[in-house]
């Protein structure tokens, strides 16, 4: 019996050492991590004096001082403008013709039968915008096509739509209509919704 005791005594032994030498490691990293960002604010601190001192030095004397930013921020900054700049150029900015807010009722969809309650909700929304917002609709040439506009619901309405599933769609939704100069009119949920 003696035997089966140490045995176990020695087997509990072991995982709390593994444990320690564990706890020992992350106690570590926590150390140098507060180090770190004890030196970064002390650092930051040190900047920040130096900088009001400047300032208040160059007010003294009626001299306006540039202010100096650190050369990571500045690259930073000049990578946010330059990726600014892409994005002006990659999407120019869509002129909106016209845009308005409607809420739309959605009580016929619950008449149909339940699993088919929000595709035909889907449908009562892109026939509503296309009655008020007057998309032209219909079998056409193919220059007449690229004329006529189309109509894109956004994720935001869609998921909206579909929040409760197939057979619980909502009893009415709001909803922001924009149709920019390619006659294309895009729906967006209404601010506050």
């Amino acid at each position: 019996m003696d035997t089966n005791e140490d045995k176990s005594l020695e087997e509990a032994k072991l995982p709390t050492e593994e444990e320690q030498k564990k706890e020992e490691t992350i106690e570590a990293k926590e150390d140098v991590e507060k180090e770190e960002t004890t030196e970064t604010v002390k650092e930051e601190g040190e900047i920040k004096g130096v900088e009001e001192e400047k300032e208040e030095a160059a007010e003294e004397v009626g001299e306006e001082t540039p202010k100096e930013v650190a050369p990571a921020e500045a690259e930073e900054e000049e990578e946010e403008e330059k990726a600014e700049e892409k994005k002006r150029e990659e999407a120019p900015e869509e002129e909106i013709v016209e845009e308005r807010i409607y809420t739309i009722p959605l009580n016929r969809a619950w008449i149909s039968p339940r699993k088919k309650r929000t595709p035909r909700a889907v449908r009562i929304v892109r026939s509503f915008v296309q009655k008020h917002m007057k998309i032209e609709t219909g079998v056409k040439t193919e220059e007449e096509e690229e004329e006529a506009g189309r109509l894109v619901i956004s994720d935001e309405v869609n998921k909206k739509l579909w929040s409760r599933g197939i057979e619980k769609p909502p009893r009415k939704i709001r909803v922001r209509a924009v149709k920019d100069k390619e006659g294309t009119v895009t729906l967006y949920l209404a601010e506050g919704d």
